[in-house]
């Protein structure tokens, strides 16, 4: 009985430690192969047009791997072109309307200062001329602290900016150097896409096969969906600053709209990029009724966001809303932003390893009885 309650625990010590050797060997092996990695990514979204177009125009394979990398280039360019257009346009109207708002912003801090601010300043004067000589040395001095900490606050997020800026432009060579090993080793895999899936398949036991088979088509589902499904929450959310801009008649609704769906992308703050600036600004130039009307079209957004992202995920990916919503939450807390994205992956992975019955193959390895 003990012997064979140590050979199963031996077999589960064992099933551990190879999954932990596997999980860091492959975050090790990232680290320096991301660049295939992303090339691997890049033909798998490819090889369906890649297949179309050799099989419908019985075009040579390198030949149809290479337009079809150009046709993802050009869709990217194009959305970014179409973006920057968009950004331009905006930038054009803040050029031209910026200096009225700037002016009347100095003027309502000036009212502020006249109304509120000197009286408080020569209050707090009077009273402290009435303070004992140590009493305004120390006030003074907790003064000179507070101007201390605030320009040495100042300067850290000067520098941190000025570093970023110079980490981006020092990164820009090793970013097109990455892009170009990326693109290159996609057509060389989607070149070599059956070949290379046909070795797999001869060298690995067939249960295996089968299970990386079944990951594979659930990954390439997750993958899909995943880009539907955001896609799918940008464009609501475009529409619904659109329809809330034309009720509030603001000036270029389509051009703000446009830009607050694709900054709706941005980690962490999202649409709150643009909507949080412009609601303070109008809170404090006075204009309420656009601070009210704006922040309901805020809120309106945020909500729609977070019922709408579990529920699309789960339809477009196929998973369980509630178990969708664990793994977004669990993954952000565990990793950031990046983990809305990591969390639902593993799910995935979880969900075809469980149908390819990969941990019922484990559990009878554990359990099996031992030989006699």
């Amino acid at each position: 009985m003990y012997t064979e309650l140590t050979h199963r625990l031996l077999r589960l010590i064992s099933i551990v430690f190879f999954a932990f050797v596997l999980i860091f060997t492959s975050y090790y092996v990232s680290g320096i192969l991301y660049p295939f990695i992303a090339g691997a990514i890049i033909a798998l979204l490819i090889n369906p047009f890649v297949d179309f177009l050799t099989a419908r125009f019985k075009m040579n394979r390198a030949l149809s791997i290479i337009l079809s990398i150009l046709a993802l280039l050009g869709v990217l360019v194009l959305l970014v072109t179409l973006l920057i257009q968009e950004m331009m346009t905006g930038f054009a109207y803040l050029a031209h309307e910026l200096p009225a708002y700037i002016q009347e912003l100095v003027f309502y801090f000036e009212k502020s200062f006249k109304t509120n601010i000197l009286p408080l300043y020569q209050d707090m004067l009077s009273i402290y001329s009435q303070l004992g000589t140590d009493q305004q040395e120390t006030v003074m001095d907790n003064i000179e602290k507070v101007g201390t900490e605030i320009t040495s606050t100042a300067t850290s997020i000067t520098q941190a900016i000025i570093n970023s800026v110079s980490s981006m432009i020092v990164s820009l060579p090793t970013f097109l150097t990455v892009f170009i090993f990326s693109l290159l080793a996609a057509f060389f895999i989607s070149k070599d896409w059956y070949r290379l899936t046909g070795f797999l398949t001869s060298t690995l036991p067939k249960k295996l096969t089968l299970t990386v088979h079944t990951v594979y088509i659930e990954l390439r589902k997750a993958l899909f969906g995943f880009i539907k499904a955001q896609l799918t929450l940008i464009s609501i959310t475009a529409c619904i600053v659109l329809v809330g801009l034309l009720i509030l008649q603001i000036d270029y609704a389509v051009t703000i709209s446009v830009l607050i769906g694709a900054i709706d992308l941005l980690p962490y703050l999202g649409t709150g990029a643009v909507f949080l600036p412009w609601i303070a600004y109008c809170f404090l130039t006075g204009n309420y009724t656009l601070t009210i009307g704006l922040s309901i079209l805020y809120g309106i957004v945020v909500i729609q966001r977070q019922i709408m992202e579990p529920k699309l995920l789960s339809q477009t990916i196929g998973l369980d809303p509630l178990a969708t919503l664990v793994a977004l939450f669990a993954g952000f807390q565990l990793f950031g932003f990046i983990g809305l994205i990591i969390g639902p992956v593993i799910l995935v992975i979880i969900r075809a390893l469980y149908e390819a019955k990969f941990f019922h193959e484990i559990y009878q390895f554990v359990m099996k009885p031992i030989q006699k």
